[in-house]
């Protein structure tokens, strides 16, 4: 992608996928089959609406699960001039971002199950088209990990990736614990690093230390979905290094009520979640996490269609901006 455009990448797609693969892909894409259909419905026309499309990796990593199975997680950003609409989202013609977090599954040197979340509403917020509650924390192109060293992992030591992933996995546990018993049960100090980044996508924002994430995403999470619960057994995780990857699809579930979530009405309808994970151990505390939310898909079960809300923000900018010009 760095030095081609869409007819290179449609090639390296058959090239390095299965004709039966299944991909399973951010609302509205949903559940495709093969590399022809995911160009055709997803990266195809990602391609028509930003044609000098490149692809950052930030981390790329890769490891066995407990099953046994071979899985490579990326994560990075899409980028490029924003030229023609995506989805119905109104290009401006300016160099846009869009992050992602994929996962491959490898059987026999070729992919055999792609997972994929899209940061789709950072889009939207890039132009101006937000149709959604306001995030609690900033939203803005994440960067790369601190150390700098997400892309040059060389022959990581396989006691060192199983203890990072024991580290979070425990973590995870913790969490899950709460709020059954007490906010104490959780123990955030014990996993986290007084400076951690908590990389949320763009309908949440990034969180800056224990306190940072309480206010700006925990707190609110556990009052608008207090009986979630993790779906690990559906899950895998695995790691390399200091560096740990989950994937469940879906993630978790849960009940939307209480406050409601980001401007959710609680509706105590159940959903399901899902979210593609990154963390990054230092000296065996989590000192950075990327996480990307498939909210479009959380809406969508709710019954609100975020793209057709965003399609009616943008009709109305237009209307606003015609009937400015009409009397310039």
């Amino acid at each position: 992608m760095y030095h081609g455009g869409a007819d290179e990448s449609r090639g390296a797609l058959r090239d390095v996928m299965w004709p039966d693969a299944k991909i399973q892909l951010t609302h509205p894409f949903e559940d495709l089959t093969g590399p022809e259909a995911y160009f055709e419905t997803a990266l195809g026309p990602l391609f028509d609406a930003i044609p000098d499309l490149e692809r950052r990796d930030t981390i790329v990593i890769a490891g066995t699960t407990e099953y046994g199975e071979e899985w490579v997680g990326c994560c990075g950003y899409y980028t490029g001039a924003f030229r023609r609409p995506f989805l119905g989202i109104p290009p401006n013609g300016q160099q846009a971002t869009m992050r992602f977090h994929e996962f491959f599954n490898i059987v026999d040197g070729r992919v055999m199950t792609m997972q994929a979340v899209w940061d789709i509403p950072e889009l939207m917020f890039r132009v101006g088209a937000w149709p959604m509650g306001p995030a609690l924390r900033t939203a803005w192109n994440v960067p790369s990990p601190a150390t700098q060293d997400g892309l040059t992992i060389d022959c990581a030591d396989a006691s060192e990736s199983a203890k990072s992933c024991e580290i979070v996995a425990e973590m995870l546990a913790y969490m899950s614990r709460h709020p059954a018993e007490p906010e104490e049960v959780m123990e955030l100090e014990r996993f986290w690093h007084p400076k951690m980044s908590w990389y949320g996508p763009a309908g949440i924002g990034t969180c800056r230390g224990i306190a940072g994430f309480r206010n700006g995403h925990q707190i609110a999470f556990l009052r608008g979905l207090p009986d979630r619960k993790g779906a690990v057994s559906n899950g895998h995780y695995f790691g390399e290094g200091p560096y740990v990857a989950f994937t469940a699809w879906p993630g978790m579930q849960m009940t939307v009520a209480g406050d409601g979530w980001l401007g959710i009405v609680p509706t105590g309808r159940k959903i399901t979640k899902r979210s593609l994970d990154f963390w990054r151990v230092e000296n065996g505390l989590i000192r950075e996490n990327w996480v990307l939310v498939d909210l479009l898909h959380v809406w969508n079960q709710l019954g609100v269609d975020v793209l057709a809300r965003m399609r009616e923000v943008t009709q109305t900018i237009d209307l606003d901006q015609r009937w400015i010009d009409s009397h310039d």
